[in-house]
């Protein structure tokens, strides 16, 4: 029996040309989203060796917050919370200061290094603006936990005041490209979102922004995207994965396969070597089995769901990253003592060291 080699194709010299600061053209972009299944493995590792440079093994664990679900007067199409769909979700008031405290406690329980309190608005009221502003002082007096808030549009103001209170990072993502963005919002523009992640940087804050593959957009969509993130030289990237909700107008979309969704991670990989680049919406049921690959171009996950939909818990990831051979890295405290494997779910936050879990 003859015996035929994996070619490596050209993904290992993709990965130099990445860590050297030079950005793949076009085709050499569709080239990674149209990679057979013969090469998903020389692929992912070519993306594994970007991603080791700046993170190493670590793995980084985020936990969102919904502080304000639905009854949101935008039109975006794929969200549960819109109020132009009935809000198929449900809908609250935004939480109280307490309750976001508490979710931050069982965020530090869960070993995360990052906490998201999310609104569902086009924009923050002073009300919002106010409570999440406290949470923020008290889990920052209390914890040593990473800040997120995606709040929806910004002013100069508003932004100012999350970040005099600590937030560490505004989350804002433009979805899709510019082009297809119209086809999917039509209550802001794209513009807008530009605007918001400028008027948060210019505040001090870093900035998460990133998307959702599977809009219906065109290859081209997804790669205008891509460059459009990385002229913003975003700090933290999400890719979601259309997970089609109820009584939305995307109801009926069918989810993305998952061997291309792992070929959308690597090339965001080679295209934003430093990022924080999280696989995140739509992770357990677009991946399925395939998920513990997706590790290799991403370092960081959401765990304990998502917004509106459940996800996989906390000890469920926790083994998928100890099984991997992968280390949690948590927030800084400066506090050797406070090391704890991932298995270990006390509540205290462990310290500015990345753990290592393997058994």
């Amino acid at each position: 029996m003859e015996l035929t080699a994996i070619s490596s194709g050209p993904w290992h010299e993709f990965a130099a040309r990445s860590l050297a600061g030079d950005a793949l053209t076009r085709d050499e972009a569709r080239q990674v989203l149209a990679a057979g299944p013969q090469a998903l493995l020389p692929l992912l590792d070519a993306a594994f060796l970007v991603r080791q440079q700046t993170f190493g093994r670590r793995v980084h664990i985020h936990v969102l917050d919904n502080a304000k679900k639905g009854g949101c007067p935008e039109d975006c199409g794929f969200c549960s919370q819109s109020s132009r769909h009935g809000s198929p979700s449900g809908e609250a008031p935004i939480k109280g200061v307490d309750e976001l405290v508490n979710g931050a406690r069982r965020a530090a329980a869960a070993r995360a290094k990052r906490y998201c309190m999310v609104t569902a608005t086009r924009g923050p009221s002073s009300r919002d603006i106010d409570v999440i502003c406290e949470a923020t002082r008290q889990i920052k007096s209390e914890l040593n936990l990473e800040i997120c808030a995606s709040l929806g549009l910004l002013t100069p103001d508003k932004a100012r005041k999350l970040a005099e209170a600590g937030v560490d990072r505004f989350n804002h993502n433009l979805e899709t490209s510019e082009r297809h963005f119209g086809q999917i919002v039509s209550t802001h523009t794209w513009a807008d979102r530009v605007n918001t992640i400028r008027l948060a940087r210019a505040a001090g804050m870093t900035i998460c922004s990133g998307g959702i593959v599977g809009l219906g957009e065109s290859e081209s969509d997804l790669l205008d995207l891509a460059y459009a993130l990385r002229d913003l030289d975003v700090d933290s990237l999400p890719v979601n994965f259309l997970d089609p909700r109820p009584d939305t107008p995307m109801a009926a979309y069918r989810r993305v396969e998952p061997t291309y969704a792992l070929r959308v991670l690597c090339l965001f990989r080679f295209l934003h070597p430093r990022a924080d680049l999280r696989v995140a919406g739509g992770r357990e049921v677009t991946l399925r089995s395939l998920q513990a690959l997706a590790l290799y171009p991403a370092n960081s996950i959401f765990t304990s769901g998502y917004l509106t939909t459940g996800g996989a818990a906390p000890s469920q990831d926790l083994q998928m990253i100890r099984d991997m051979g992968f280390e949690i890295e948590v927030a800084d405290s400066g506090d050797d003592a406070s090391n704890h494997r991932a298995g270990d779910q006390s509540p205290s936050v462990p310290g500015s060291r990345s753990l290592p879990i393997a058994n």
